[in-house]
């Protein structure tokens, strides 16, 4: 079982940059792949960005590609969602999740492959 909690959300405007965390409980951080998501009101959940164990591979969402950057820390049990020129079509829930069975390492979009979420962060991002 891993508790995960996300923090960083905020209100910034088009062309900003924010820093999200998501800090896992638990001592087998590293054995889990780590994803971010998220959903605008209205709107299906939607994949972000993804981390496998040690941060040799990384997926992005095209929306996100070149924007966004995902990153951990296996020793703070830390991973980050590092977001640069943000547009208001980010604005959204942002989630992180983890996947303790390795599913999602060839299908990182897919949510269903995570086992546990946390309780979300609010982005926001004024034109």
């Amino acid at each position: 079982q891993v508790q995960l909690v996300e923090s960083g959300g905020g209100l910034v405007q088009a062309g900003g940059s924010l820093r999200l965390s998501c800090a896992a409980s638990g001592r087998t951080f590293s054995s889990y792949i780590m994803g971010w998501f998220r959903q605008a009101p209205g709107k299906e959940r939607e994949f972000v960005a993804a981390i496998s164990w040690s941060g040799g591979s990384t997926w992005y969402a095209d929306s996100v590609k070149g924007r966004f950057t995902i990153s951990r820390d296996n020793v703070k049990n830390t991973v980050y969602l590092q977001m640069n020129s943000l547009k208001p079509e980010d604005t959204a829930g942002y989630y992180c999740a983890a996947d303790d069975t390795g599913g999602s390492y060839d299908y990182p979009q897919r949510a269903y492959e995570y086992d546990y979420w946390g309780q979300g962060t609010q982005v926001t991002v004024s034109s």
